[in-house]
């Protein structure tokens, strides 16, 4: 049961930036790297990465780990190890070159699923055979869950 809450949360953390986009709008939308540009001449991360999304994903995650009775600290634990993934994710593809929002399986999934995972290992005693299990199913799940969303004109993307 805990592996199962695990990827609620992770979907959550995950979600909770597109949530707050629909709820927001264009509004209160700054970018995390404030339009800042590394020495390759790219964006660190790019406008898609927000303050808002960042702070929706820790606080509506805290708010969901605590209903689901792991307390808010571990829910806001995984809210900020998966931005941090997500974040890393971004920071990767503008120096590969690739624009905001492209796809690449793989390096969008994992990170933002293994970080968490790692950051919950010893709260959660969780063996390194469960967070490999997690990430393949985060990896399967977000994947699936993201052509969905696309379909019902809630993610921009369908990836």
């Amino acid at each position: 049961m805990v592996l199962v809450d695990i990827l609620v949360l992770l979907l959550i953390a995950n979600g909770a930036p597109i949530l707050a986009r629909l709820i927001f709008g264009k509004r209160l939308l700054t970018p995390v790297d404030y339009g800042r540009y590394a020495a390759d001449g790219r964006r660190l991360l790019g406008p898609s990465k927000t303050l808002l999304g960042v702070a929706a994903a820790i606080v509506v995650t805290a708010v969901a780990a605590n209903l689901l009775g792991y307390g808010f600290w571990l829910g806001a634990l995984t809210g900020m190890a998966a931005m941090a993934g997500d974040l890393l994710s971004s920071y990767c593809k503008r120096r590969l070159g690739m624009p905001p929002s492209a796809f690449a399986p793989g390096l969008d999934q994992i990170p933002e699923s293994l970080l968490p995972a790692l950051a919950l290992m010893r709260p959660l005693g969780l063996l390194a055979a469960e967070i490999v299990l997690i990430v393949a199913a985060f990896v399967v799940l977000e994947l699936g869950l993201s052509a969905l969303l696309y379909k019902l004109h809630i993610r921009q993307q369908p990836y």
